[in-house]
């Protein structure tokens, strides 16, 4: 499955911006028709270090209204999340009716590096598929927009990333050993994602694998997805500022 992904797919840096802008100003359109029609909408960003989550996010947001919308970036459960079932924290910070939920890391750790890493048992990261799959059903008949991706990029290109964060000084903070040590897990990680993405992307709740070896064409094509994905969802097509599709 990842490995059927063509990630020598790009973008020139002129038509990245066109295409940046127009799917920005589109999604800000839908953004407000989310408010008008009381519809949650949960996001979710899945993928390797480096990958470029953060700064897709960023651009997703952009342009929206900043009271339409929260970020939650998303590390190990500490505090009163630690006394719950690990969905607790994920419950607790659902969007309500109108709102928009992005979530940079979720609900998957469980299937990923829990399981990976051996914080959880065998048992209950197997059982953990039917768990998310019925949360994010939940999620669906309530009225929620549930849209999942997968940011995809290279071995050798996460390298690149992580030497160049490694050599920059106001990105150095992004590089941890925790990310060295996940690399040197790649093969088992790859195993955890492809599972993950066969047992739990649901007519409902997909998942959307995102090239990511080019920034420019992974923001393009998340932002562009997201605007089929609501549009398609609140029956509502926005004005292409610039003309065309």
């Amino acid at each position: 499955m990842l490995k059927s992904l063509d990630l020598s797919l790009s973008l020139p840096r002129e038509e990245y911006m066109v295409q940046l802008a127009r799917r920005q100003i589109q999604l800000r359109e839908l953004g407000w028709q989310v408010y008008q029609q009381k519809r949650p909408v949960v996001i979710v960003f899945e993928g390797w270090d480096a990958a470029g989550k953060g700064g897709t996010i960023r651009r997703i947001t952009e342009k929206l209204d900043p009271r339409g919308y929260t970020v939650w970036p998303i590390s190990a459960p500490e505090g009163e999340d630690k006394t719950h079932h690990y969905l607790y924290r994920f419950w607790r910070r659902l969007p309500p009716r109108g709102q928009i939920a992005i979530f940079d890391r979720s609900w998957y750790g469980r299937v990923l590096v829990e399981r990976v890493e051996g914080f959880c048992k065998e048992e209950e990261w197997r059982r953990a598929y039917k768990e998310i799959n019925s949360f994010e059903r939940q999620l669906a008949d309530f009225g929620a927009v549930v849209t999942k991706f997968w940011i995809h990029i290279s071995r050798d290109e996460q390298l690149r990333r992580f030497k160049e964060r490694q050599r920059t000084g106001y990105k150095a903070w992004k590089l941890t050993a925790e990310d060295w040590r996940n690399r040197a897990k790649w093969n088992a990680y790859e195993q955890a994602v492809e599972e993950m993405v066969l047992k739990t992307s649901t007519l409902r709740a997909p998942w959307h694998l995102v090239e990511g070896n080019d920034k420019y064409h992974a923001r393009v094509k998340v932002l562009s997805t997201l605007v089929k994905t609501l549009s398609d969802e609140l029956g509502y097509e926005p004005a292409d500022p610039l003309g065309g599709k």
